[in-house]
C-alpha cells in the first residue's frame, strides 16, 4: 500500500469518511522521497526508538518502523485512529496514542513507552502550532534529536543569524538549546490539500550545556523577548521595561557600553553571547543596586 499515492490517500480515506480539518491544519504527503528522507536522516536505528507527533495516514511512520526499534505515534484527530488501524496493521514495532501534545506529559510518555532506549522526535507540524511543539519537544529533554517539518519560512528563522531580518527571539530560544540544521525543502505540491507555502525539515540536536552560560537565565531570555518586542526601537529603548523600574535609561546606556556595544545599537544585531554579556553586566549592577538599597535601609533602622 503506498501511503503517498493520491489514489490510495482518496480510497482509505473515503472508507473511513475521513474530511481534512482545516482547523487542525491537515495536509497529507504526496511525494513518498519524503517520508523515505526524514526517516532515513533522523537518527533511527534498530538500537533506538522515534516518538513522532501527527503521523496523520502513517506515511512517515511506516518508513520509521523499517529503522527504530519501537514507534510510537502521537495523534490528536480520533478520526484517523480507524485509519491508521488499516494502513499500519501487522506492524508490530508501532503504537498510536490519541492525545494533544501540548497537553502530555512528554517526559513521562518517554518513559512509559521506551523502556530507557534513546529516543528522536519526528514531526510533520501544522503550521499554527509549530512554536509551541518545538518548545514543548525541546524542553522535555527526552529526545537524541527533534526532526520535524515546517513552514520553509519558520525553519529560515530558526536558523537564521543575528543581523537578518529573520532573527528573531525564537531563534535565539532554539539555539541557545539546540544546534539546528534545515535538511532539505519540500515544495507545497507534495501534500494533499495543498498548502499555500514551501516547507523544510529542521533537524534540532539538543546541546549537552546551553550554547551561552548567563548568570541568569530568567533575565537573559527577558532581556531577549524585550529587545524584539520593539524591533523598531534601539536596544536601550526597547528593554527599559524588562527592568520594571529597577534600571533608568542612563544605567542601560552605561550597561550597553559596558560590554562594549553602541548604546543606539538594536536588539536584532546582538549574538547569543552578546545579550549573555549584556545580561551578566545588568545582573551584577541589579546584584549591588540592591545591597546598597539593603545598606541604606539598615541605616534608616
Amino acid at each position: 500500500m503506498g501511503l503517498c499515492d493520491l489514489n490510495t490517500i482518496r480510497d482509505v480515506l473515503g472508507r473511513h469518511g475521513f474530511h481534512f480539518s482545516k482547523s487542525l491544519g491537515q495536509n497529507f504527503l504526496t511525494a513518498q522521497w519524503v517520508p523515505d528522507r526524514i526517516a532515513a536522516e533522523c537518527g533511527a536505528d534498530r538500537s533506538n526508538a522515534v516518538m513522532e507527533i501527527g503521523p496523520g495516514m502513517g506515511c512517515l511512520t511506516l518508513e520509521l518502523s523499517k529503522r527504530a526499534a519501537r514507534v510510537v505515534a502521537v495523534e490528536l484527530d480520533r478520526a484517523l485512529l480507524p485509519v491508521m488501524a488499516e494502513t499500519l496493521t501487522g506492524i508490530e514495532n508501532v503504537e498510536v496514542v490519541q492525545g494533544d501534545i501540548l497537553k502530555t506529559d512528554i517526559s513521562a510518555l518517554c518513559a512509559e513507552k521506551f523502556d530507557g532506549m534513546a529516543v528522536h522526535a519526528c514531526a510533520n507540524l501544522p503550521y499554527y502550532i509549530t512554536s509551541p511543539v518545538i518548545s514543548a519537544l525541546i524542553d522535555c529533554r527526552a529526545f537524541e534529536s527533534i526532526t520535524v517539518m515546517v513552514q520553509k519560512e519558520v525553519a529560515e528563522r530558526i536558523c537564521a543569524a543575528a543581523g537578518t531580518s529573520e532573527y528573531s527571539a525564537f531563534s535565539i530560544y532554539v539555539q541557545y538549546h539546540t544546534e539546528p540544521e534545515i535538511l532539505f525543502e519540500v515544495p507545497r505540491d507534495c501534500f494533499v490539500p495543498q498548502p499555500k507555502v514551501d516547507s523544510a525539515v529542521l533537524r534540532l540536536v539538543p546541546r549537552k550545556m546551553p550554547a551561552v552560560s548567563p548568570q541568569d537565565e530568567a533575565l537573559f531570555f527577558a532581556i531577549i523577548r524585550a529587545a524584539f518586542n520593539q524591533r523598531r526601537k534601539t536596544l536601550a529603548n526597547a528593554v527599559l521595561a524588562a527592568f520594571g523600574g529597577r534600571l533608568n535609561k542612563a544605567e542601560i546606556f552605561s550597561l550597553i557600553r559596558s560590554v562594549g556595544l553602541d548604546e543606539r545599537v538594536r536588539g536584532e544585531r546582538l549574538t547569543l553571547s552578546d545579550f549573555a554579556a549584556l545580561s551578566d553586566a545588568a545582573a551584577v549592577l541589579l546584584a549591588e543596586k540592591c545591597e546598597t538599597a539593603a545598606v541604606s535601609q539598615e541605616m534608616r533602622d
